[in-house]
């Protein structure tokens, strides 16, 4: 999954399909990094209320990887032109 995030709303969605796709539930996401359910909730639904710690937790759980480049920069090309979330 390759996406482009510019609204904490974009990080949610992509934190919740992230987590659908590594099968877990929110409960099983939680446990994996230690917080509570909720909290996973909370962080889909606004990721405003992040910490980078998190972030990365999550993305590690969920076999994401983060990557930052420079918006005029010409994105390597994609073989997978669906969008999954």
């Amino acid at each position: 999954m390759r996406q482009t995030i510019a609204t904490p709303h974009q990080l949610g969605e992509i934190m919740a399909a992230g987590r659908r796709r590594a099968g877990l539930t929110q409960a099983e996401a939680a446990m994996r990094i230690g917080v509570s359910q909720s909290r996973i909730s909370t962080l889909e639904g606004n990721s405003g209320a992040l910490t980078l710690d998190q972030l990365l937790a999550l993305f590690g759980a969920y076999g994401l990887q983060l990557q930052v480049q420079d918006r005029d920069a010409t994105p390597e090309p994609s073989f997978d032109s669906t969008p999954e979330w």
